[in-house]
């Protein structure tokens, strides 16, 4: 069977020297640190003083320059952002910030994803030109639109690109360029989202205000924007960037705000909706739960109603939209699930006529929604633990596609072989080492896919094939208490390369049973005779429940579970397997 074949090998971590971080720390936590790179103590100072400081960003003082005029002549301000959640929150940001800071014509306009595509496309340059504004500025997007810049620059528009992308060999002729991963930019965090792009601005901006004693000579308070913190920690966990130390301080203080219940409307109309706690919200719930929602948005309608969401001053207005943007997650999850079954029914045809997974998944279906096939392309990344990419059909007989890489390929690099290769196979293409996109003709998807898994082939090894689980090994048993899992919870933000702890061990397994439609909940008995209450969700139906087992290999999340006011231990079992 395919599930047999694609059986994930479970390795721990090797032990590291841990003796340099402090004494106080509990052991197991001290090597979680130390395994995940944490050099000294002081990156794990998540106070909001130890932000790198914004005069390390490249233009952010020309950027400061450009506002503090525009705020003296009160200029119209147009913020292009993105479609998705980090481009949303950074341009919710934007948008509050300068109204803090006595902005008065501030308006924002994002891309619709079908009709104009990623960024300031020339289309939508053109339509910034007809709206009239005197100052552009982009918000997660802009340092690879050289054309559009162009459009707007010639119409006696000033622009300020804010943007985290790796830039391509042209950079657009901004006024002001502020991007962490320019050339020639000091900036240690290079992981910075968007939206902590665009929060810096305003920390550079107040910064130069303060200088001048604007706001002393107007007799206002400065504007407090650590109120625009629950926005920057969102943003940053759903796109995913790597939490470095920078960004741990950044999601940390944002979630301390949303836990003490200082959060602006829009956020807690989403903590609703998606029926999480705020006192105990973690920064897996920004990614799992409140993002998913934002995004939705962005991919089966207009990322303006996830923006006017965050913007809403009023939690009953904010209500309402936090249940449209619901109800198009629940629509986004149902024609998701709807295209999961159509590829897995090509992939086994596949995999019946060649007996084992292929270096590379590469499917196509006419009817696909273009807002869900990077979803897919993850989705099915995971399963096979292959480079991934999915089509859609787009305008004029051409496909999108979105692609999902694995570690040992550079999907970006890969796309720029084949397009040095084959100069005329992809129309455009752009992203990152583990995410891109790209267009081709319709006629040619055959031909590419045949060329894209030659490209795969040549790159990949049998170690890059090998489906991984890293864990942090076997937990001590005086560990499995609620104290200690809420220290887990406490020693994080956990996340994108500063992984939430998982461990691994072998239980007999003492019930098994089905809960909801596919969730597995389970009583394991550890070796020291402790009984354990776990649940494993989306189990593989062909192989669980199985009364023949009664030993499991489980690699697992200590979690603390909430049933009618009583919170008990429960472990979260990412992977299991039978250890008869």
């Amino acid at each position: 069977m395919l599930s047999e074949q694609m059986q994930k090998q479970i390795v721990a971590r090797a032990k590291v020297d841990d003796s340099y971080l402090p004494a106080e720390l509990h052991p197991v936590i001290k090597q979680i640190y130390a395994s995940r790179g944490v050099k000294h103590s002081q990156e794990l100072n998540n106070n909001a003083a130890s932000l790198l400081s914004f005069n390390l960003l490249k233009g952010i003082d020309t950027a400061s320059e450009i506002l503090i005029k525009a705020l003296k002549n009160q200029q119209k301000i147009l913020i292009v952002g993105d479609f998705d959640a980090d481009g949303a929150t950074s341009t919710a940001t934007l948008v509050s910030g300068l109204k803090m800071f006595g902005f008065l014509h501030v308006d924002y306009l994002v891309p619709n994803r079908f009709e104009l595509g990623y960024g300031l496309s020339p289309a939508l340059a053109k339509q910034v030109v007809a709206l009239g504004a005197d100052l552009l500025i982009t918000v997660d997007n802009g340092i690879s639109c050289v054309a559009g810049v162009e459009i707007v620059k010639a119409a006696g528009m000033q622009v300020i690109v804010t943007d985290h992308h790796l830039p391509g060999e042209q950079l657009p002729a901004a006024d002001a360029i502020v991007n962490p991963n320019q050339h020639g930019c000091s900036f240690p965090s290079k992981s910075l989202a968007g939206v902590g792009v665009a929060f810096y601005l305003l920390v550079a901006l107040r910064h130069y205000l303060r200088i001048e004693q604007w706001f002393a000579n107007l007799g206002q308070a400065e504007p407090n924007i650590a109120q625009l913190l629950d926005l920057v920690a969102l943003g940053t966990v759903a796109d995913v960037v790597a939490l470095d130390a920078n960004n741990r301080i950044l999601v940390h203080q944002g979630l301390a705000r949303i836990r003490s219940g200082q959060t602006r409307p829009g956020i807690a109309a989403l903590i609703e909706v998606a029926k999480r706690i705020p006192a105990r919200l973690s920064a897996s719930d920004f990614g799992f739960s409140l993002a998913p929602r934002l995004n939705a948005a962005g991919r089966l309608d207009d990322m303006s109603l996830g923006i006017a969401c965050l913007l809403s001053p009023e939690i009953n207005h904010a209500k309402r939209i936090a249940g449209e943007l619901d109800s198009l997650n629940i629509e986004r999850r149902e024609i998701e699930q709807s295209m999961q079954v159509e590829a897995q029914v090509a992939l086994d045809k596949l995999l019946k006529a060649q007996q084992s997974v292929p270096d590379a998944v590469c499917l196509y279906q006419d009817d696909w929604h273009q807002g869900v096939i990077g979803i897919l392309a993850g989705r099915l990344k995971e399963k096979y633990h292959r480079p991934t990419i999915i089509f859609a059909l787009g305008d004029n007989d051409e496909l999108k596609g979105s692609c999902r890489s694995i570690e040992g390929l550079h999907m970006r690099d890969a796309l720029e072989a084949i397009n040095t290769q084959h100069p005329d196979l992809i129309i455009k293409f752009g992203g990152h080492a583990m995410a891109a996109g790209l267009s081709i003709q319709a006629n040619n998807f055959e031909r590419f896919k045949a060329v894209f898994l030659d490209a795969v082939s040549a790159i990949l090894t049998p170690e890059h094939k090998q489906s991984l689980v890293l864990t942090d090994g076997e937990l001590p048993s005086e560990c499995y208490t609620l104290d200690f899992a809420q220290l887990i919870k406490q020693s994080g933000p956990w996340g994108q390369a500063f992984a939430e702890p998982v461990f691994a061990d072998t239980f007999m397994l003492i019930q098994q049973r089905l809960v909801g439609e596919k969730h597995l909940k389970l009583v394991l008995k550890h070796r020291s005779g402790l009984l354990l209450d776990a649940i494993a969700f989306n189990v593989d139906l062909q192989r669980w429940p199985n009364a023949a087992v009664s030993q499991v290999h489980a690699v697992f999340v200590l979690d603390i579970n909430e049933f009618r006011g009583k919170f008990s231990l429960q472990l979260l079992v990412r992977e299991l397997q039978g250890a008869n």
